[in-house]
């Protein structure tokens, strides 16, 4: 990872459209999602969001895949780790002490057993 790669994957995340499209792909994961349930999903025409794949797709941040007539997109959560370990590292200047909540936000599960109404975890 660079600067310029970077930048690259941190502006086309920075459009609100292309910002949903990545978490709902990323929410998707490992299947990804057809672009038109993506286009669904989102409210916004197909053409629309084609534009808006191929830039995160030139970003490095999502990936397509033909399966028959459909064409799957998934979120390449390796370049997602890249962006943020570029991004964090040596982040504190020598002193680790001021990154530290940081990386113990990012080591959080991502996905917390869900509740019941009555306080128990529920099974999925």
């Amino acid at each position: 990872m660079d600067n310029e790669e970077t930048i690259l994957a941190l502006a086309a995340l920075a459009q609100p459209t292309r910002l949903d499209a990545f978490q709902l792909l990323v929410k998707h994961e490992p299947d990804g999602l057809p672009q038109g349930e993506l286009a669904d999903m989102l409210g916004v025409p197909q053409n629309t969001l084609s534009s808006h794949l191929n830039i995160l797709t030139r970003a490095g941040l999502v990936r397509s895949e033909r399966r028959s007539r459909s064409v799957i997109y998934r979120a390449d959560l390796a370049r997602l780790r890249d962006v943020t370990v570029y991004l964090v590292k040596d982040c504190c200047g020598g002193r680790p002490e001021l990154c530290e909540p940081l990386i113990e936000d990012l080591k959080a599960p991502c996905c917390p057993p869900q509740r019941s109404s009555k306080g128990k975890k529920a099974h999925v």
